[in-house]
């Protein structure tokens, strides 16, 4: 493959100058790249696609017209907004070879994106590729992860040492690493694809509204012989992730719990998904045993246990995984759609 051509794709959800930033930093990224970069406007309900309009149209920054927006027109989740844009394509019409899948919240180093692409392009059976995220403190956040399953599950409730232990190379979270190195998952938020392995296999799940999505999209590319990778010289600065995470969320939400449930029905059927249930309730008990002084922290957010077997519950009675529309949030879970 010579000179391949990439698509950034940025997702904004109600942070235009954010987004404005992270393209900025995605325009220093791709120099010597062909391409462009695209930023999606996910049907923010505030003035987010004028204000990245009209700032596009006085940038000097983009005097080479690389950074297009585009409105999604309706809020489907991360999957459904990243799919619009790469379906959206480069602005000559043609396919690139590459999507690089950037968060608003992230702004990548200068050698980010060209990391990934070569790394691609040296690699033909590798079908996508993600790199390393720091916070604001310059702390490395875990960006590559093996895929969830009964015992994961199980030691994810638990928080018990000697469980954690034995059942260490079960854990999604693994250590970082500090090479190239392939795994069964990477997140969405500094994340290339290749377009054939796409062509191939389909898009992002639009099931999905949040979380889970890559996921999903990582394990159907393994059961199609496509490899992940994590490739740690491609850095990002990421500022979403901690605030993000489900240790900041005061009530997790309705479509984590369905995005949960839809991935290991799909990919491992009804029966599995109920054992993962039981695995991780039996966790949450074994813990909550365990910790015997209410100053320590649960560790899950609150009112986890209870929703997850309510939740459980209007599955075995035949509720199906529905998308939340962001008017049906909570004001402080609405502003963390487009974030991972």
């Amino acid at each position: 493959m010579i000179d391949p051509t990439v698509l950034t794709v940025i997702l904004n959800y109600r942070t235009p100058e954010m987004a404005l930033d992270s393209a900025a930093a995605a325009v220093r990224a791709m120099d010597g790249i062909k391409g462009e970069i695209l930023i999606v406007d996910n049907a923010s309900p505030d003035d987010s696609y004028e204000l990245i309009l009209a700032t596009l149209a006085d940038a000097n920054w983009n005097r080479e017209g690389r950074v297009r927006v585009v409105q999604s027109g309706h809020n489907g989740g991360f999957g459904a907004g990243n799919n619009f844009g790469m379906q959206t394509g480069l602005s000559s019409g043609e396919k690139p070879d590459f999507y690089y899948l950037l968060n608003s919240d992230a702004f990548p180093n200068p050698k980010a994106i060209i990391r990934l692409r070569d790394f691609l392009t040296a690699y033909p059976r590798a079908g996508l590729a993600g790199g390393q995220s720091r916070g604001l403190n310059g702390e490395l956040q875990h960006s590559a992860f093996r895929f969830p399953s009964i015992a994961s599950e199980f030691e994810t409730g638990a928080k018990t040492g000697f469980i954690s232990r034995l059942l260490k190379n079960s854990r999604v979270s693994i250590p970082i690493p500090d090479a190239d190195t392939q795994v069964d998952w990477v997140e969405g938020s500094n994340l290339m694809l290749r377009r054939q392995m796409l062509d191939e296999i389909g898009m992002f799940d639009e099931i999905f509204f949040l979380y889970f999505e890559e996921t999903e999209l990582c394990f159907r590319a393994a059961q199609a012989g496509w490899r992940a990778y994590f490739v740690p010289s491609s850095e990002v600065l990421h500022i979403g992730s901690a605030s993000t995470g489900m240790k900041s969320w005061s009530r997790t939400p309705q479509y984590w719990f369905d995005s949960r449930c839809y991935f290991y029905t799909k990919n491992h059927g009804a029966a599995y998904m109920a054992a993962t249930t039981l695995a991780r309730i039996a966790g949450c008990v074994i813990w909550r045993v365990r910790r015997v002084s209410p100053n320590k922290p649960l560790g899950d957010p609150p009112m986890f246990l209870r929703d997850l077997v309510t939740h459980s519950i209007r599955v075995l009675f035949g509720r199906t995984p529905q998308k939340v529309a962001p008017d049906q949030l909570p004001a402080t879970q609405a502003v963390m759609e487009d974030q991972k």
